[in-house]
């Protein structure tokens, strides 16, 4: 599945781990003095956010994607020098493309989360009939926004189309790779399924997963420092009372509550996911045989392989249950958790309409950032199912005995009778 598409996979996220983690620590402590020195004129850190446009032409702005790019550009010739990659160019510049796509994306969403607290001010100034707000002003703000969000039109069609032909090349990469080995995987039960089905749907699962996970962390840094700017309009919050970057904090614990919730509600999922998968191949092949053969695919026979499949989709249905009950309760709670420990600070009156929105944004950005498992958890499970069904394929690729849930299936097989 790597393999196919990255260069030794094992050496090659190691090193881009470490290759990050350098990158984003020079970035933190001496990228602005080194973008100073080339020349770039950062604006004031209390000079009021850029709302428009503009805010994409800032040396901020700029400066990052110079620097980002120079720092792709050097991992990509390290590894094109250490050991070149028939799919380099799509696994290493390809996927830094993705993420700076993804980048600018979010950063639309910050410049509007800026734009929320004008327009929302000027809305409470009007209906509380206070001040000179007047219908020109609002029709401005909802020009600017009609010109913020021009970026996120253009951006969005160009990386779903670039994600697709990304996504495929992947696709195209594991087909190559299995089809070359053929004479090793013949054997193994479904391969023609796993080949042409399994690696379709993997494609398909990691271009959803995929973008949704950058899209995640992209927010994640792009929106933490909003709201630990935004928390210093709370002071006080129910139960804990005062601590440090409140917002960021509460958003922080409760993703990790829901996070840890349905990982415990779908523990068995994914191997039952797995099973079904073959349960299912036992059944197809079996009527595949019964075209071919009158000795084969018996009323008797049938039965018994499709009892299987029911026993396993019932208990697959009976977890699914529960699961889908807590999953939906915090959902549901997470629609008003950030109210309940604004309440507070809205009835002291210390917060306007537009600050109260933008924090509201800015927490919804962060938590659902972090609720990443949380929101992908029914994906990532079939994506378990897939990925252990190729994997069996590597492993007799390499001479390895059948992998964990393979074996654990050979026997529940014996005992099942089929």
């Amino acid at each position: 599945m790597f393999e196919s598409f990255f260069p030794s996979p094992k050496l090659f996220f190691s090193s881009l781990l470490i290759w990050v983690v350098g990158v984003v620590a020079l970035w933190y402590s001496v990228g602005t003095n080194l973008g100073e020195l080339l020349g770039f004129q950062f604006t004031p850190a209390d000079a009021p956010p850029v709302i428009g446009l503009g805010y994409f032409i800032t040396p901020e702005f700029i400066w990052f994607d110079v620097y980002y790019i120079v720092a792709t550009l050097m991992f990509y010739g390290f590894w094109n020098y250490y050991e070149p990659h028939k799919w380099q160019l799509w696994s290493i510049l390809g996927s830094s493309l993705l993420i700076l796509m993804a980048y600018m994306t979010v950063q639309v969403s910050v410049v509007i989360n800026a734009w929320y607290g004008p327009f929302y001010n000027d809305i409470q100034t009007a209906l509380g009939g206070e001040g000179d707000v007047t219908a020109s002003d609002l029709y401005g703000h909802l020009l600017v926004f009609c010109i913020i969000v021009f970026p996120y039109i253009v951006f969005v069609p160009l990386k779903l189309f670039f994600t697709s032909h990304y996504v495929f090349r992947w696709r195209n990469a594991m087909n190559d790779f299995y089809v070359d080995r053929w004479s090793k995987v013949r054997q193994i039960e479904g391969a023609s399924q796993r080949i042409q089905e399994d690696t379709m749907r993997f494609s398909g699962i990691m271009q959803g997963l995929g973008v949704s996970m950058i899209d995640s962390v992209m927010t994640l840094i792009s929106f933490l420092p909003v709201l630990s700017a935004l928390s210093v309009h709370v002071e006080q919050m129910p139960i804990v009372g005062s601590i440090p970057y409140p917002l960021v904090t509460l958003a922080i614990l409760w993703s990790i509550f829901g996070t840890l919730l349905l990982i415990f509600a779908g523990i068995k999922l994914p191997g039952l996911e797995f099973k079904n998968q073959r349960v299912e191949a036992a059944f197809r092949k079996e009527l595949v045989y019964g075209e071919d053969s009158v000795d084969r695919a018996d009323p008797v026979s049938l039965g018994q392989l499709f009892i299987n499949v029911r026993r396993n989709y019932f208990r697959i249905y009976f977890h699914y249950a529960y699961f889908n009950l807590f999953r939906y309760i915090y959902l549901q709670a997470d629609n008003v958790i950030a109210y309940i420990f604004l309440i507070p600070t809205i009835v002291s009156g210390r917060i306007t309409l537009g600050i109260m929105n933008q924090i509201l944004r800015a927490f919804g950005q962060v938590a659902s950032s972090f609720q990443f498992l949380v929101n992908s958890w029914t994906t990532i499970i079939d994506l378990i199912s897939i990925y252990k069904r190729l994997q069996a394929f590597e492993d007799s690729i390499s001479g390895l005995e059948v992998s964990g849930l393979d074996k654990e299936y050979d026997a529940n097989q014996t005992v099942d009778n089929y």
